[in-house]
């Protein structure tokens, strides 16, 4: 069923040193009105909640989240000039930024990641843009990170996450620098080894290993491709086909491929499969109307979209459908914390929460 129709908003967050800050200590913001043309101008609404949701401030463009397992912490992309990692305190609700820093820890994997030609130089990272986030959970407390980056550079960003301590740090191990034909929007980890990323000009997904480098996936050609998820076993791609208002399924190791479509009643852009891989949540947009978008496009006047899709049977249930609001407008991603469904917004400058229906 629908969640009744809700208003969205609000200012909840300051940047914070860690759950062991007495206080949060404030970052500078940035100043509104410096967000390009489409985006919410960055800091001019107040972070007040309406209704049942609540927000998370102070961001730019948190286009994508990935939790670190315990559900204690989640990191949060930032897809626009300016934008930066945060690690985000799931019980404070307070933020800090995790990458870049002034003191980057780096470690470079060349055995994993030989064709990566070392870090991002400062003045590199100043324009670090974050986009698809996917964490690869490790044995013990230290996890893998992969980041989608734009910037001087087209890769996927690698790190390892260190979970031990209190805040998680983070370390730059490696890169993997994108085809020149390609520009990447979502990643994944792949079960034995290697990613897969999503190509929007190309309009198909292609997997990367050490070994044979880039190559393009058997059946992802005309999946429209935006977001992308994959089964814990590897035999199943999922792919969110934005501009066709559709989800693919496809087989992995088979031949001939196996390929599924369910239309979705709106673009979706992200997905995310909960922990115990029993269901997919896509997040995307409508029209103000909450109809099919056409052009021109009013993006800052676009609804927002949740759906649960049972990765068997493809079953689709819209559970969340909210008109834009000032400071948050076209969900991007959504993804189940607890008891709470948190959603991401590539145009906004804050993160939303609300109690799960």
């Amino acid at each position: 069923m629908r969640v009744p129709t809700l208003a969205l908003l609000g200012w909840a967050a300051m940047f914070a040193l860690g759950c062991r800050a007495p206080e949060p200590t404030p970052e500078p913001t940035p100043d509104a009105g410096q967000a390009p043309p489409g985006f919410t101008e960055y800091g001019a609404t107040p972070c007040e909640p309406v209704g049942d949701i609540q927000f998370i401030c102070d961001l730019i463009s948190p286009e994508d989240l990935a939790i670190l397992p315990g559900s204690e912490w989640v990191i949060a992309s930032g897809a626009q000039e300016g934008g930066r990692l945060h690690l985000v305190s799931v019980r404070d609700k307070t933020t800090t930024v995790l990458f870049p820093t002034p003191l980057q820890d780096e470690r470079h994997d060349t055995t994993t990641y030989p064709t990566c030609p070392g870090p991002l130089a400062p003045e590199e990272q100043e324009i670090f843009r974050g986009h698809g986030l996917y964490l690869r959970p490790g044995e013990g407390a230290v996890h893998t990170l992969y980041v989608v980056h734009h910037g001087t550079r087209e890769s996927v960003e690698v790190f390892e996450v260190d979970a031990q301590s209190t805040p998680p740090g983070l370390t730059w191990v490696g890169c993997v620098p994108a085809l020149s034909t390609l520009s990447l929007n979502s990643v994944v980890a792949l079960p034995e080894g290697g990613l897969a990323a999503t190509s929007g000009p190309t309009g198909d997904v292609w997997e990367w290993q050490t070994g044979t480098g880039w190559r393009r996936v058997p059946g992802s050609e005309g999946t429209a491709p935006n977001g992308l998820e994959i089964s814990k076993d590897g035999r199943w791609m999922y792919i969110a086909g934005w501009s066709e208002e559709k989800l693919t399924r496809i087989s992995r190791g088979q031949t001939p491929v196996q390929k599924d479509v369910v239309a979705l009643g709106f673009r979706p852009d992200n997905l995310r499969m909960s922990l115990d891989g029993s269901v997919i949540l896509a997040a995307g947009h409508t029209d103000k109307d909450g109809r099919s978008i056409t052009e021109p496009r009013e993006p800052l006047r676009e609804t927002s979209n949740v759906a649960e899709i049972d990765p068997q049977t493809l079953e689709v249930r819209r559970i969340f459908e909210h008109p834009a609001m000032e400071g948050f407008v076209a969900s991007t991603t959504a993804t189940r914390i607890g008891n709470e469904i948190w959603l991401g917004s590539y145009r906004g400058d804050r993160i939303a929460y609300f109690p799960a229906p």
